[in-house]
């Protein structure tokens, strides 16, 4: 059994008249099949609204599935009541698009990855100064700022930290949902790097979720093309980049801004 594996998901939305009757469902993502191995990326790409936000909640365990399950290591997460789920958090991680919106304002930046690192273990006090050091040296920021709060800091930088504190609890799955889309361009390829480089140290598991096709290529090993609710091609990273066989995928392909 591969690493993470999702078989059949499917996760319906109801959608009700004006006063509340039920009048349908949406199906946002409509029996996803899709396995990954340890330490390999995938890419799923797909234009907005086609599904691959609603799976990777899913996967988290923040939305429930309405049929099909998904196995993490061996274990069917789909079955584990709340309080497992809690326990196996600190083994998958997630960033999400908006770091700002997904850090707490109230919070300073030691405070937020301390407690990302007690998730996974007891710290000595007397150590959690030097670890959360190491934490934003390893993403490339100073400790010097670890007093300050997210408003304080660059949107490129409080991605970063968002990094930092996916990494803190030592997770070995990580979902990044469109990381870098609300990025500068020249911010973007500084986090990327920054994503290849720890998903190769820490030997991580990455499902990089994004609309782009081009930085889709650029992180990932493989290559799941998502269209409304389902997978309509899937394959090694640069056969689909260079040869895709679905007209979506071509058309994915030719959005891409050219120089």
């Amino acid at each position: 059994m591969s690493y993470l594996e999702l078989r059949d998901v499917c996760v319906h939305y109801p959608v009700k008249t004006p006063w509340g009757a039920a009048r349908g469902v949406v199906k946002a993502v409509d029996g996803v099949s899709l396995a990954l191995e340890k330490g390999e990326t995938l890419g799923l790409v797909g234009e907005s609204g086609c599904g691959k936000s609603s799976l990777s909640r899913a996967i988290m365990q923040l939305q429930p599935l309405s049929s099909g399950s998904i196995w993490l290591d061996g274990e069917n997460l789909s079955l584990l009541p709340a309080r497992e789920v809690r326990r196996r958090r600190p083994d998958f991680q997630m960033v999400f698009q908006d770091p700002y919106a997904s850090l707490n304002p109230r919070f300073s930046i030691y405070s937020t990855l301390v407690e990302a690192l007690l998730r996974r273990a007891p710290l000595p006090r007397r150590a959690r100064h030097d670890a959360v050091a190491e934490l934003m040296e390893r993403v490339g920021l100073s400790p010097e700022h670890m007093h300050k709060y997210p408003h304080e800091f660059s949107g490129g930088q409080r991605q970063r930290i968002a990094i930092a504190r996916a990494i803190a609890p030592q997770p070995k799955l990580l979902l990044a949902d469109e990381p870098v889309s609300a990025l500068d361009v020249s911010i973007q390829s500084q986090i990327l790097n920054l994503l290849r480089e720890l998903t190769r140290e820490l030997g991580l598991t990455l499902l990089f979720i994004s609309h782009d096709l081009g930085v889709v290529h650029y992180v990932a090993d493989r290559i799941a093309v998502m269209r409304s609710g389902r997978i309509v091609e899937s394959g090694e990273a640069t056969q689909v980049f260079l040869h895709p066989q679905q007209p979506y995928t071509q058309q994915l392909l030719q959005a891409i801004p050219k120089l």
